[in-house]
């Protein structure tokens, strides 16, 4: 099972763009999916977030805001049977 990870985002933002590096160099290797979810263009999302981004999310859960938990993004992972890639990441 692929793990789904969402980060909403705006464009411009340097801490949504230092998030999501992070998690592709944590998640590397392991079989997930990283999609990034601009707010600016829903408005449900905007009224949401506003300019309080980025955030992480995995299946409707927000795992962390402005900068990457790694060990809740390593829980995820070995709850999702991807424990080699969060294990190497963590070493």
């Amino acid at each position: 099972m692929t793990v789904r990870f969402t980060v909403y985002s705006r464009p411009g933002c340097h801490l949504c763009d230092v998030l999501v590096a992070e998690l592709r160099d944590q998640t590397a290797g392991a079989d997930v999916g990283i999609e990034v979810v601009n707010v600016a263009t829903d408005p449900a999302l905007e009224s949401s977030y506003g300019l309080d981004v980025p955030v992480l999310a995995v299946d409707g859960e927000e795992l962390c805001r402005h900068r990457l938990d790694r060990a809740r993004v390593d829980a995820w992972l070995r709850a999702a049977g991807r424990d080699g890639a969060a294990a190497a990441v963590a070493e």
